[in-house]
């Protein structure tokens, strides 16, 4: 909300004593002065309604004054602008209204009024996602925070199913960390076989409930290990952990570019809690295929349809 895009706290400070107690020369700057200091330095974040259906939803509380979801955009753009133009830092999180109403009712807080919605924006933007605001306009700053919240999202509903399934009735392992330990040594091993080149890979696993959807971008140069990011690693390897312990039928592509040639993809089926080459014909198909309509796509022309290679068995165990 633009009514809580302060995310710091501001320090109060009192400006008392005489020069001879101030800085270096007998200068003493005003206490105005550090203040406004003290406020380029205070992180700002702002919880953005994204949609019309959210925005609509907030339209009920009295205190929130726009009427109009695009004019309210154009105002947090003005905002987010307005904070860069004076060098301080913005974030901007994701305000969803159904949550918001659920924190106050289990905090006591009357959502009614702008404080409320200060305090939710900092809570949110603490443990969920957000963006760091660098000047993008707003139509490329939503998808974004949308595209990081639904990662997010996948994220820690798989952690809680993997951290749910308990320890092997036979071995009494935790089978969640082993999938999570197998999954991680098949993403290295795969990364490692796939040799230097930007990597782009996606997995696929279908749940009880939905199907997860984990993307991971990575480079690797000639002399050295491909670059991991931490959370979108992390992320990756927790859904393919799923499929492993679950041991439900989902896959995983890989596309990889370098200068000067074409790209090549490579496939694997996830069955039986492991990973199972794709034929060429298989990742062309897979590839070249609506996933919505069932439609056939047609092929790009700078792109070579390969097999999946085989990741070895030397490998932990996912379970027993």
């Amino acid at each position: 909300m633009i009514d809580s895009a302060l995310g710091g706290v501001m320090a109060h400070i009192r400006n008392t004593g005489d020069s001879k107690h101030g800085r270096p020369g007998g200068y003493r700057r005003s206490g105005t002065t550090m203040r406004r200091t003290l406020r380029r330095e205070a992180p700002s974040t702002i919880g953005l309604l994204a949609d019309e259906q959210d925005f609509a939803a907030m339209r009920r509380y009295r205190t929130f004054t726009f009427d109009d979801h695009t004019v309210y955009l154009q105002q947090v753009e003005v905002l987010l602008k307005s904070l860069s133009a004076q060098g301080m830092h913005a974030t901007v999180a994701l305000f969803d209204p159904e949550e918001y109403a659920e924190y106050c009712a289990e905090s006591g807080l009357a959502p009614d009024t702008p404080a409320s919605r200060s305090r939710f924006t900092a809570e949110v933007a603490s443990a969920g996602a957000t963006v760091a605001y660098t000047g993008q306009p707003i139509d490329t700053l939503i998808p974004l925070l949308v595209s990081r919240a639904v990662r997010r999202a996948t994220w820690e509903y798989a952690t809680m199913i993997l951290a749910g399934l308990g320890e092997c009735a036979d071995c009494g392992k935790d089978v969640g960390q082993a999938a999570f330990d197998r999954a991680s040594h098949l993403l290295l091993r795969m990364l490692e076989t796939a040799g230097p080149g930007t990597h782009h890979l996606v997995c696929s696993t279908p749940t009880d409930n939905e199907n997860l959807l984990a993307v991971l971008h990575t480079e690797r140069d000639s002399a050295g290990p491909a670059r991991l990011g931490t959370q979108e690693g992390a992320e990756f390897v927790t859904v393919l952990a799923v499929g492993i312990a679950l041991e439900r039928p989902g896959g995983v592509v890989l596309r990889t570019s370098r200068p000067g040639t074409q790209d090549r993809v490579h496939g694997w089926r996830l069955t039986r809690g492991d990973l199972a080459p794709l034929s060429a014909g298989e990742v062309f198909s897979a590839y070249c295929t609506d996933a919505d309509t069932g439609e056939p796509v047609a092929p790009e022309s700078h792109v070579e349809y390969c097999a999946g290679f085989d990741l070895g068995a030397d490998a932990p165990e996912s379970h027993h």
